[in-house]
């Protein structure tokens, strides 16, 4: 459901645990478990991958895209990672809540460009910029006019469109 004048998209109570989707911001809030951490209780590196895949699975999930029903009904239709580039400016600890935000940076024929942010009380602590490719059977596919509209919408409220 969209609202004005802050166009914000707000999670229906299927969707409670996705975040919202404020401006073209994608925010979702978690929380780091100790099972997130290495023996000195910080997250172990590898965890921020997980961290932001939930936080674009969301965002899409958000903007009415399910994956599951793409790649169904699309003839295997997904999306894959082509490419990341990950910044780590400070650690997340154990208890720490942390919000991943997810911008769109840029829409291509066949891939996606977000940038991505972990964020611990409004500081920065990993930045990443992530290349998604569509793919069918292996291969690059453009992305459907459909998905390629609200994916716009979102690009265009950032301010990035």
């Amino acid at each position: 459901m969209r609202e004005t004048p802050d166009t914000t998209l707000r999670a229906s109570p299927d969707h409670a645990l996705a975040g919202v989707i404020a401006n073209g911001v994608h925010r979702l809030r978690l929380r780091v478990y100790y099972e997130d951490t290495d023996f000195s209780g910080i997250v172990y590196h590898a965890n921020y991958l997980r961290y932001c895949e939930r936080g674009r699975s969301d965002c899409l999930r958000l903007l009415g895209i399910d994956q599951s029903r793409l790649h169904r009904e699309e003839g295997g239709l997904a999306f894959a990672v082509r490419r990341m580039e990950i910044d780590f400016s400070r650690p997340a600890l154990m208890d720490d809540v942390l919000d991943i935000e997810t911008r769109i940076i840029e829409t291509g024929g066949a891939s996606l460009t977000m940038d991505q942010a972990v964020m611990r009380a409004g500081a920065l602590l990993v930045g990443v910029r992530v290349v998604v490719a569509c793919i069918r059977d292996g291969r690059p596919a453009r992305i459907p006019t459909s998905l390629r509209k609200v994916l716009a919408g979102m690009l265009a409220e950032s301010g990035n469109g």
